[in-house]
């Protein structure tokens, strides 16, 4: 097992990357603290583990404020004693009709970014203490390119996080602790999706992917896996796309 024994909060778990996640991590024998503001499928997935005799137990949270993250940090030490492994996965679609909509654009930094540096600024001091661990933070293709269709807010948010990432890989690497950023291309569409939700639009979307297909959010939980773990023991600061070679054009 890739994870034996491993202790991972995996933020965002209720639904799609961050639910496919938690799964495979599972099976890797990870120990799972999940969480999501969603606390009706979260809890579900965390029962779906448990039932196949995975370890995972469930805290809602809303990523956007920092007293959530620092009871998710308490949880997770209290029924554990560590944690070796941050996923920040949680976050919001920018596809909405109106670009330039202001409330929008708080969103995106309040959660995407935002959401993202809190679980930094909880997580790393208990890394920091075990001179170890191993933070992932989910960013986006549109964190590396502009596209047509989602709000500039989104592509502001998800380049913060790449950069972001970079920072703490640097800043904190003499302390055992390594920071990455995965960058998911074209995926189903989330839950909050709206403009790329449609079928006119996807078909155009995928059209841009020289694989020509979308990706699934399996693909991203291994990239996720591989990161999390000692395989990628000399690997900080890097961004791995998972995108079907959408930004290689």
């Amino acid at each position: 097992m890739r994870l034996k024994d491993k202790v991972a909060i995996i933020t965002g778990a209720a639904a799609g990357m961050g639910a496919a996640t938690a799964r495979l991590f599972a099976r890797e024998g990870a120990k799972l603290l999940l969480t999501d503001i969603d606390d009706k499928d979260g809890p579900a997935v965390a029962a779906d583990i448990v039932r196949t005799n995975g370890d995972a137990r469930f805290e809602k949270h809303d990523v956007s404020k920092e007293a959530d993250w620092q009871r998710v940090v308490d949880a997770a030490l209290a029924a554990y004693g560590r944690i070796d492994i941050l996923i920040n996965n949680a976050g919001i679609s920018g596809s909405i009709p109106d670009k330039l909509d202001i409330e929008m654009w708080d969103r995106q930094f309040s959660i995407n970014a935002r959401g993202n540096f809190l679980g930094l600024r909880a997580v790393i001091p208990v890394m920091q203490k075990q001179k170890a661990g191993a933070i992932v933070n989910i960013s986006s293709i549109s964190g590396v390119v502009g596209q047509e269709y989602v709000h500039m807010g989104y592509n502001a948010a998800k380049g913060a996080v790449r950069t972001m990432t970079k920072a703490a890989a640097v800043q904190y690497a003499p302390e055992g602790i390594r920071v990455n950023s995965v960058h998911p291309g074209i995926l189903p569409p989330m839950r909050t999706s709206k403009l790329t939700a449609d079928p006119a639009m996807r078909e155009k979307m995928v059209r841009a992917v020289p694989m020509r297909r979308a990706g699934e959010v399996d693909e991203v939980a291994y990239a996720n896996l591989f990161l999390a773990s000692d395989e990628a023991s000399y690997i900080t600061g890097v961004e791995l796309m998972v995108d079907g070679g959408y930004t290689a054009m």
